[in-house]
């Protein structure tokens, strides 16, 4: 991960050099971009003794600035055009404050390039390696900012699971390439889901409501956190009501099972995906919950891809985005 996180720790030193201690760390971005920095958040969340941790997105963060913003920060934005308006004013504040400012995006001439003190541009396709796309391009930066911080005990543990991942990938998607066309198949007539999961995979359970489902296929969805499921949402359960379970390796994957033991006894409409039996295991096992959302993403990308061509819907069909004002 040289490539994207050399500069970064020249950043860090210099500020080490100046007697300028980071205190907080700010990932900023919108939509599926701010989906894929939720696992750094709670890498950071669960890993730092030192640093402060927020995820915004990008327009709140414009509107309600941090008081705490500043020569202490790190601010990592992200943005795939890297001309999404609000990230973009995102930098402009973040670089303003003084904020050592990091910013991601696939468009080699964007406008948030303008505003950073070390532009990423990373790769994307069905080509491109996911330790190379940004979800794990934040992790390893952020597992930087805390090694160089502070020091982090499963560092190396860390690095070798970014080197791994892209095998289980592989695998994993060869393994579930039936259970998407089946689980299109089974779905492809019902309007509303709930996504569940926990742990660094709440953020994608997020993502894959309002962006593969609501933006993409124009469908009802909305994300339940595991361990909120007993607390309130469970009423709905019944056996036509449509759950989709991302099951975690790590320390909250107990989380996630108590929700497949309820809805084996209550409900019929539900798909598990279970991030070790699809082999998310080989990872260390100190690290391997951080990086149960990058399976995910790319094994849900194949079922929304099956979903879409079943329905004739298009993943790049759009209403509204990109097309009025808003």
């Amino acid at each position: 991960m040289n490539l994207y996180t050399d500069a970064l720790i020249q950043m860090l030193a210099a500020k080490a050099d100046e007697d300028v201690q980071m205190s907080e760390v700010f990932l900023v971005a919108c939509g599926g971009s701010l989906v894929d920095l939720y696992p750094a958040k709670f890498f950071l969340a669960s890993e730092s003794c030192q640093l402060r941790s927020e995820l915004y997105t990008a327009n709140e963060f414009v509107h309600a600035v941090p008081k705490v913003l500043g020569e202490r920060s790190v601010v990592i934005l992200c943005s795939h055009s890297g001309d999404t308006p609000e990230a973009v004013e995102a930098s402009k504040v973040a670089k303003a404050a003084g904020a050592l400012t990091v910013t991601m995006t696939h468009n080699k001439s964007s406008k948030i390039a303008n505003y950073t003190d070390h532009n990423i541009v990373y790769e994307w396709g069905d080509e491109s390696s996911v330790k190379n796309n940004p979800m794990a391009i934040t992790l390893a930066l952020c597992l930087e900012i805390v090694q160089q911080t502070e020091g982090y005990a499963n560092y190396n543990e860390f690095q070798e699971a970014l080197l791994k991942i892209d095998d289980v990938i592989r695998k994993a998607r060869s393994k579930a390439g039936d259970r998407a066309k089946s689980f299109a198949e089974t779905y492809q007539n019902e309007k509303l889901f709930y996504i569940l999961s926990s742990g660094a995979s709440y953020g994608h359970a997020y993502g894959f409501a309002i962006c593969s489902l609501m933006e993409m296929q124009r469908l009802h969805a909305s994300s339940i956190h595991s361990g909120e499921f007993f607390h309130g949402p469970f009423e709905v359960t019944d056996k036509k009501t449509n759950f989709i379970v991302l099951v975690n390796e790590g320390r909250t994957r107990p989380l996630d099972l108590r929700v497949i033991t309820f809805l084996k006894t209550y409900a019929r409409n539900y798909v598990v995906l279970d991030a070790k039996e699809l082999g998310i295991g080989i990872l260390p096992e100190s690290v391997v919950e951080f990086f149960n959302p990058i399976l995910f993403y790319s094994v849900l990308c194949d079922y929304r891809e099956a979903l879409a061509k079943i329905r004739n819907h298009p993943l790049e069909t759009r209403r509204y985005m990109g097309k009025v004002e808003y």
